[in-house]
């Protein structure tokens, strides 16, 4: 049976933009919405039939708000979550927002006009948590982002400790000899993408631990999670530190346009630059060359926030907050520099 991300294949888009085709919504560009509906016909793709691959289905009691577009992780997450909550018998809604919308006046909408028995946040940022989310009253859980620190009853998180990926990923560079280094994507303020926040801290402390400096007005560049994003950082970030030898690229998504970017600059990876990415989606292993990253476990982090809530929507328990194990997956894209010590 053809699915969602037979299509997506075929037509040489994401699972999120066929997903926004399929639902009609406006946000979409006319090139992509007339590529992915030729392809639908072609293979007599019948969304109504095939609910197993569709990524929204009304009139359900488990609401999914996943923040930004153009995240190729939070697809892969998004699938695994479905399919967690299929498994036991939950379908859910599934809501796009813009990376800089506020997904919890989002949330409070759903529930006024749906109401879901339960959110699953796909991202978030802690500010719009801290002010908005007692306004929620059903359980809650938080992905790729900790809400530990803000003591809101119903509302668990799951995630990676990125401070300490980060910091895994510049120890690495270093230890393969790099020591101009350049970091790519988020934002340097905690009131930005504070997943992107907490990797470049990550990256600071590790660069003062191993005695390395870092200008971060020179070696850093902000940048949306996506490819475009990611090809545009880049472009700025080597034309004002054309010495570097490696990039760090605070998420694979912006690593991809990133390595556009390298080859448009006519340099070669890794022989002229390096680069490293950070969630391990699966695209990154099909990258020429392949794609050196931080692997975070999508199957946990889905498993455990479905169990979390189904749990706490049949008893009473508390809220739990837990960090996923990552792995430094080193891949084909980073070179040696020369002998460096371990650190």
């Amino acid at each position: 049976m053809v699915t969602i991300k037979d299509i997506a294949e075929l037509s040489g888009y994401s699972i999120g933009t066929v997903s926004r085709v399929i639902n009609n919504h406006p946000d979409v560009s006319q090139k992509a919405r007339d590529k992915i509906d030729q392809v639908i016909r072609e293979q007599n793709f019948h969304p109504n039939s095939n609910a197993r691959g569709l990524k929204q289905v009304l009139n359900t009691s488990i609401s999914i708000i996943v923040r930004g577009f153009h995240n190729m992780f939070f697809e892969g997450l998004l699938e695994q979550v479905q399919a967690d909550l299929r498994e036991n018998g939950e379908e859910a809604e599934v809501t796009f927002l813009d990376e800089n919308a506020d997904e919890v006046q989002a949330a409070l909408e759903i529930l006024r006009v749906r109401k879901p028995k339960g959110f699953i946040f796909l991202g978030g940022n802690l500010e719009y948590f801290r002010a908005e989310y007692p306004g929620i009253d059903v359980p809650s859980v938080l992905l790729t982002n900790t809400t530990e620190e803000l003591k809101l009853p119903g509302l668990s998180s799951f995630t990676t400790d990125d401070e300490r990926a980060a910091g895994e990923v510049i120890r690495y560079l270093v230890r393969m000899g790099h020591r101009k280094i350049g970091i790519i994507g988020g934002s340097q303020s905690r009131t930005g993408s504070q997943v992107g926040y907490r990797r470049l801290m990550g990256c600071e402390k590790a660069f003062q631990e191993s005695g390395i400096p870092f200008d971060l007005k020179k070696q850093y560049e902000p940048s949306l999670f996506s490819m475009q994003g990611g090809y545009d950082a880049a472009r700025k970030l080597l034309d004002k530190a054309p010495d570097i030898t490696a990039i760090f690229a605070i998420g694979d998504t912006i690593a991809i346009g990133a390595m556009r970017a390298i080859r448009d600059q006519g340099l070669c990876i890794p022989e002229d630059i390096s680069i490293i990415g950070y969630d391990g989606i699966e695209e990154s292993r099909f990258m020429i060359p392949r794609l050196a990253t931080i692997r975070q476990d999508t199957e946990a982090l889905a498993m455990r926030a479905v169990e979390d809530l189904l749990f706490r929507l049949n008893y009473r328990h508390p809220v739990r907050h837990e960090y996923v194990p990552f792995e430094l997956v080193e891949g084909e894209s980073v070179s040696i520099m020369d002998e460096s010590p371990e650190i």
